[in-house]
């Protein structure tokens, strides 16, 4: 039996993406987002927008090969983290993700690359198995999207695996 986040697990303490976007969860999967600057996310890593101009290469690491997966990219604090209110901006959506080919999925909102304005921006990919090989439609805006109604009109339950990075504003000094 998967056991439920625990309280130390970074996607609950500090930057509290469980809470703000998810209710908590049993992870069954793990995921490896890799951008093309060979940069990894790790939660609460900081990755520079220059850093994921491309979209990323998504693993998904266990299941088997009857498993699909939808996935989506959502910044937390739009337009800056004291006054969220255009939370949440969806930067990617993608259904149909195949444990082992990852050709056989379909982007239905393409990757939009980060661009913070104003403060420390969390960016997060959560997972979610697919209970059958369902339709979605995509949704019509990027702002004001939220994970959990997504989930619920789409009847995908709790997240199998999330993961998140900070970002902020890049500065030329920062760039160095």
């Amino acid at each position: 039996m998967a056991k439920f986040l625990s309280s130390s697990d970074p996607l609950v303490v500090g930057r509290r993406v469980v809470g703000d976007v998810i209710d908590s969860f049993a992870p069954t999967m793990r995921i490896a987002v890799i951008f093309s600057s060979n940069r990894q996310v790790f939660n609460g890593h900081e990755l520079f927008p220059s850093w994921v101009t491309l979209k990323p290469k998504v693993e998904i690491l266990g299941g088997d090969l009857r498993s699909f997966f939808t996935l989506i990219m959502i910044d937390l604090d739009v337009p800056g983290p004291s006054d969220p209110y255009l939370r949440e901006h969806l930067h990617w959506y993608v259904l149909y993700i195949h444990t082992k080919i990852h050709t056989l999925r379909t982007e239905l909102v393409p990757y939009e690359m980060p661009r913070p304005n104003i403060g420390i921006h969390r960016f997060v990919f959560v997972l979610f198995k697919q209970t059958r090989r369902q339709g979605v439609k995509p949704p019509t805006f990027r702002d004001g999207f939220s994970t959990r109604k997504f989930a619920e009109e789409n009847e995908l339950g709790l997240p199998v695996a999330a993961v998140f990075f900070n970002a902020q504003r890049e500065t030329a000094a920062r760039r160095r």
